[in-house]
Formats: C-alpha cells, structure tokens, sequence
C-alpha cells in the first residue's frame, strides 16, 4: 500500500477545503436575496434606456402606505452603485419605500449621461422624458405606490428638473443635486453655457415658461436643491436660480429662514401650513457632486461625486419627506 508523503496530505487538505468553500460559496449565492429586478414591459421607450427596480421587504409582509423613489444618476455612473453608495438603498430597507433606477446606455450617450439639453429628450412626451414617465407610471401601478419623489444628480438632476416641469401632478417632491432648471438649453452649446454661467434666463422668464407648459396648474411639488459652494463643473448660480423659479411658481411670499453653518448655508421658504416647501442647500467647500455622510447610519459612502460632508443628501431628503 502507498504511504502518502506529508507534501501529499497537505495538498489533499487544500484540495478538500477548497472543495468545500467553493461549495458553501454556491450555496450562499444560491440562497441570497436579490436586490434588483429589471423593469420590463413598461410601455413604449422611445428613449431607449433600461430600468431596475426594488421592492423593500419591509413592505412586501407589511403594507399599509408605500411610496417610490426614483434616482437620476449622473454621467458615468450606474445607478445601482450611486442608489447603495448614497445611502438611499439602506434608507429603503430602513422606511420601506420602493426604488426605480433608470439607467442611461452608452448607444444613447458616450458618457452615460442623461440627454437633458435635447429637445427630443427633454420635451414632455418625447424621447427620454416619456420613457421615464412610462416606467413611473407602470411601476407605480404595478406596485400601487401612493406617492412618488425624484432625485436626480448632476445630468441626472437636470431631467429631473424638466420631468417635474412637464409631469408637475406626477411627483409629490423632488430633490435637485448639482443641477440645472428647465428649461435652459436648447441643444449642447447652450447646454454647456447654462453648466459654465448659470442660465441665460431670468427668473421671471424661466418661471413663465414653466408656466406656459402647464398653464393650468396650480400646485407644484415640493423641491429640495443642492450645490456645492465650490462646484467647478455647474455653476451653483443654476442651483439659486432653480430655488428662485420654483419658489415664485409655488408662490411663496413669506420671508425665507436661513440657517447658517460652518458647513453649509439652509434657506427655506415655507408653505401656508408652514412646512418646508422649498429648499436651497449650499454645501461649503465642496465641488460637484452629492454629499454623504460616512459617519451615520445610511448616510452613504464617500467617492466619485460622492462628497463627505456633515450633511447626507439621500438621509436629509427622505427624512424631509417622511410624513
């Protein structure tokens, strides 16, 4: 009988572990939840772009009022990762609100940015704009969520502000990072002119071509906007303009009340039933991007465009709307 050397027991060893931990590795993979769904057969996506979707747990075994949330991601980047990285995955799980990404192809746009600037994408109805219009409503429906919010970042944060130009009844509030009002581009030249100098328009201007897009309307979300005090890709006079337009579309008279930090400066304007129906969040010291806070739970991760800061933008945001 062959007497196995030491050198062969060891490697028998290895082989045998090895075995097992590629075993338990399946296993476990088997066994994991998975956290996205793809969104399919929502309608007619003349914007060619794809969706993912999460239903919280929280819900599926107990639900009483359910809300959805969905997030805009800026160029290069890929929603999935900004939705965990921001925190607002774990704010999902933690309220029990669903989430809807919809993500940008590279066929579409070579930096994976959302074409906001495009008349045949940001125009109601048309191109992007109702292909995410169509994968709201076919979610909500599907998932007969009561309330919808948007987030948007960055190009994300400029669909954002036309879809809640053009789809006012569509939304209960919305949150702007490092964006541009609507409208202020008309093609790329005079969109990379509104990123560099803030929009050509005034206030009263961009108001009143809101208006004339919905000359019947006559409430309008809740808004929460966001820059940084040193962003060097929008210019944060886009962010005060935006403020401004949607605080005369809501028609809002009353005195702002300003808090001021070292880290940041908070103008809001409040409602006739005094809660916060604008709000203007100028983070110091940052660039372009969204802000996270490491240091709580929820409050995210810092990386590309998402910035460490004493505020999280995800947490701030989903605790404004908490009813």
């Amino acid at each position: 009988m062959p007497v196995l050397t030491i050198s062969a027991i060891k490697h028998l060893k290895t082989l045998f572990f090895t075995m097992v931990l590629t075993l338990l590795s399946h296993q476990a993979l088997a066994t994991m939840p998975k956290v996205w769904s793809p969104l399919e057969n929502f309608g007619a996506n003349p914007g060619e772009l794809s969706a993912s979707y999460y239903f919280p747990q929280k819900n599926k075994s107990n639900r009483q009022s359910l809300s959805m949330v969905v997030l805009l991601h800026g160029c290069a980047q890929q929603g999935e990762t900004l939705a965990k990285q921001s925190g607002l995955l774990g704010l999902a799980n933690k309220h029990g609100f669903a989430l809807l990404l919809p993500q940008q192809g590279l066929t579409n746009n070579i930096k994976h940015c959302f074409n906001w600037y495009s008349a045949d994408d940001f125009s109601k109805n048309k191109g992007e704009s109702l292909s995410i219009k169509h994968m709201i409503t076919s979610l909500k429906q599907q998932i007969k969520a009561d309330n919808v919010y948007i987030i948007g970042l960055s190009a994300g944060g400029a669909m954002a502000s036309s879809l809640l130009v053009n789809y006012p009844d569509l939304f209960t509030a919305g949150a702007v990072v490092a964006g541009i009002p609507f409208p202020c581009a008309d093609g790329l030249i005079t969109g990379i002119s509104c990123m560099k100098n803030g929009p050509s328009q005034s206030v009263p201007e961009l108001v009143a071509q809101a208006q004339t897009l919905n000359p019947k309307q006559q409430t309008w979300p809740k808004l929460s906007v966001w820059t940084g005090s040193q962003d060097s890709i929008v210019n944060p006079l886009n962010s005060l303009s935006l403020a401004q337009q949607w605080t005369q579309l809501s028609r809002l008279t009353t005195k702002p009340k300003i808090e001021e930090k070292p880290a940041y400066r908070m103008t809001r304007w409040q409602n006739a039933a005094e809660e916060v129906q604008i709000e203007l969040i100028e983070v110091k010291k940052l660039d372009h991007g969204i802000m996270v806070n490491p240091n709580v739970e929820n409050g995210g991760e810092a990386a590309d465009y998402l910035l460490a800061s004493e505020l999280s933008t995800a947490k701030h945001v989903i605790e404004l709307w908490q009813p």
